[in-house]
């Protein structure tokens, strides 16, 4: 089978016969620089071609399994990177507090989220909203998925021994003002990111939580100090993509009340009596949904929140220490449903 992965769901576009499977991959493999003799070991590769006159770079990762080479190919348009916080659609409240964090002249600012949930381009957006002359910034990213200019960008390479932590350390001796770490995944790391943010950078890294309160307890679960992580973190932004209805086959619907009472929506919520959804059509082949935007959470810690974390609380404890100035991932989806954007199965899908 080969299956599109289209606005985060795989769509099944062609099923060619098995006759042409070994010279496909091996195609695949000499485009990508992989040796085609070797078919019993993982590789991976890249291949950098021109499409329709833009740089497209498409990552490559062949596996075995038991019934020969299965190929993964990751699409990046390096043309259309225009990162900025705009672009991301944060709501009022939220974009506000995070660009006083970017103002601020240490600390460490977290994004959390699974894999392709756009932690990085939200990243990137940042330090394109911080991207002057007077700022050294420099980044260490596994791989690097987009230039930026005026940003010194390091790739990471294991295999060699230039790891997050000792990339971080090399790193320090440059004389940064912001740091970019691809993400902490061990008790190292994380040490190495606190210590540069009590020595006056801002830090910037990501975190594979659930949701933003997660991230403070994942810490500490690295044997990372409460008061190491009330004085340095500043915000931890969660975040997730979820697909929007396709504009063109877009529908309005009377919700039924088991559906509004399951997903926590009051009928006097709703504007004018109505949700919206898509029907399918030849646009969004047959979806619904055309595009993704992001659904956000950010955690601030302030006094109450320090407290939390200072007394051991877990993170429905910080949550509940938060109170209502956290705007839950759940509670955000819930306004782009209400205001028309996207379906509650959608943001049940991903919270």
């Amino acid at each position: 089978d080969i299956r599109y992965r289209i606005d985060g769901i795989l769509h099944k576009r062609l099923n060619p016969p098995r006759a042409v499977h070994a010279g496909l991959v091996s195609r695949i493999k000499i485009m990508a620089n992989l040796n085609i003799a070797e078919n019993r070991l993982p590789q991976d590769g890249r291949i950098k071609i021109r499409l329709a006159g833009k740089d497209v770079d498409i990552r490559v990762s062949v596996i075995p399994t038991r019934y020969g080479e299965r190929v993964v190919m990751r699409l990046l348009n390096k043309s259309d990177s225009n990162y900025s916080i705009k672009n991301l659609g944060i709501a009022n409240t939220i974009h506000k507090n995070i660009l006083s964090i970017l103002n601020e002249p240490n600390g460490i600012f977290l994004v959390t989220g699974p894999t392709g949930s756009g932690k990085t381009t939200t990243l990137y957006a940042f330090l394109s909203e911080l991207n002057e002359e007077t700022r050294n910034i420099i980044t260490v990213e596994d791989p690097v998925e987009y230039e930026i200019d005026g940003i010194s960008q390091m790739q990471m390479q294991e295999k060699i021994g230039l790891t997050f932590a000792a990339s971080l350390r090399a790193i320090l001796r440059q004389d940064p003002d912001v740091i970019m770490v691809g993400e902490i995944r061990d008790e190292e790391t994380a040490r190495i990111a606190i210590q540069a943010s009590l020595t006056g950078h801002l830090v910037f890294s990501t975190l594979h939580t659930n949701d933003s309160a997660s991230a403070v307890t994942r810490l500490m679960d690295m044997s990372i100090e409460p008061y190491l992580i009330t004085s340095t973190v500043r915000g931890v932004l969660a975040q997730r993509l979820v697909r929007t209805i396709c504009p063109r086959c877009k529908k309005e619907y009377m919700p039924s009340r088991s559906e509004l009472s399951d997903f926590g929506i009051a009928p006097a919520d709703l504007k004018g009596n109505k949700l919206f959804k898509g029907e399918g059509c030849s646009e969004c082949v047959g979806t619904g949904y055309r595009g993704r935007m992001g659904i956000y959470e950010l955690l601030l810690l302030d006094d109450a929140v320090q407290k939390a974390i200072l007394s051991g609380k877990d993170a429905d404890g910080i949550k509940e220490a938060a109170g209502s100035k956290l705007i839950t991932l759940h509670e955000y989806g819930k306004s782009k449903v209400l205001d028309g954007l996207t379906t509650i199965e959608e943001v049940m899908r991903v919270t």
